[in-house]
């Protein structure tokens, strides 16, 4: 009975993971209208854009091999797997075992390689210039993101995001080195979801556009996935933020109903304050050039380092 209770959990979260993906997506464009003094559309537009997508015929290039059809099912299976692996509102699920933050950076790279190769499928200028552009963010932001990873391992002692938001809950103390990882990871969350200063996913100027510069040569259903996949990206960020710099309200293991229904509603909360913060960001900032990009993504390389040597030095940072 236990076995199926946890495998029941497991799959309330992956469908949780899911059904809040669009919803964060609006409200993070209904706080940003309303930050620039515009009404803005409601915050279950999205829902309704991938239904409209859905409805339509997709129309694929002539050229386009294989490779251009399947990649859209990949990049959200990868992404979604991704996603649902991350602790939402409870710790120690069925699969946490495989919730490790390497395994889900390689699920996120994987997707990305996907994406990239994708745009370049066709072969429109357009989809190369994306296609370059995501590849050399990402060879800046991959490395930052794994010594965030090596950040939090040296603090907790262990990969497993389970394990590190029970330290967490337990062991909740003020360390440089957590905070420098945490800005490290904000700045890696910006650059990987192509959201301002890094790109606006809101234009499709030729000149700075980079997400959407890869995905111009899709439609319908196609279009509808990949966006599900970039909404379900932008959940996995807020997410991962939040389990493991703000794990508080999710519940442990061996905790009774009433406190699974406390940490589903905590999260909710916390993807809330996420939303806004990121629609408060990115309405006082302006997008930088392309070019400026790598210096900024160095940053969180350079944050990420330092809070690796932090703990090399003194175990109390």
């Amino acid at each position: 009975m236990a076995l199926i209770a946890s495998f029941i959990t497991q799959g309330l979260q992956m469908l949780l993971v899911l059904a809040l993906a669009p919803l964060l997506v609006g409200f993070t464009r209904k706080v940003k209208a309303r930050l620039l003094r515009r009404r803005g559309p409601s915050i279950i537009q999205p829902y309704r854009d991938l239904l409209r997508l859905i409805r339509k015929e997709a129309v694929i290039a002539e050229n386009a091999s294989w490779l251009f059809r399947v990649s859209p099912y990949l990049i959200f299976a990868a992404t979604w797997v991704a996603a649902a692996l991350v602790p939402t509102f409870a710790t120690n699920l069925q699969f946490s075992w495989t919730a490790d933050l390497i395994v889900i950076t390689a699920l996120l790279g994987s997707a990305r390689f996907m994406l990239a190769l994708a745009g370049m499928d066709v072969g429109t200028s357009f989809g190369g210039i994306g296609s370059s552009r995501e590849i050399m963010f990402a060879s800046i932001a991959e490395p930052a993101m794994l010594l965030v990873v090596f950040t939090l391992a040296l603090v907790a002692g262990s990969t497993q995001l389970s394990a590190i938001a029970d330290f967490m809950v337990s062991h909740a103390s003020l360390r440089v080195s957590l905070g420098l990882a945490l800005a490290a990871l904000i700045i890696v969350a910006l650059a990987e979801n192509s959201r301002i200063p890094v790109d606006n996913p809101a234009t499709h100027l030729e000149l700075t556009m980079v997400h959407e510069a890869m995905v111009l040569e899709y439609s319908g259903r196609h279009l509808a996935v990949i966006e599900f996949a970039a909404a379900l990206k932008l959940l996995l960020y807020v997410s991962l933020i939040a389990c493991l710099f703000a794990p508080w309200g999710i519940a442990l293991t061996g905790n009774a109903v009433s406190a699974y229904v406390v940490g589903a509603l905590s999260y909710v909360g916390k993807l809330a304050v996420g939303g806004l913060l990121l629609a408060l960001f990115e309405t006082s900032i302006a997008k930088m050039r392309v070019f400026r990009v790598p210096d900024f993504i160095g940053i969180a390389l350079m944050l990420g380092l330092l809070g690796v040597l932090l703990l090399f030095v003194s175990g109390s940072f």
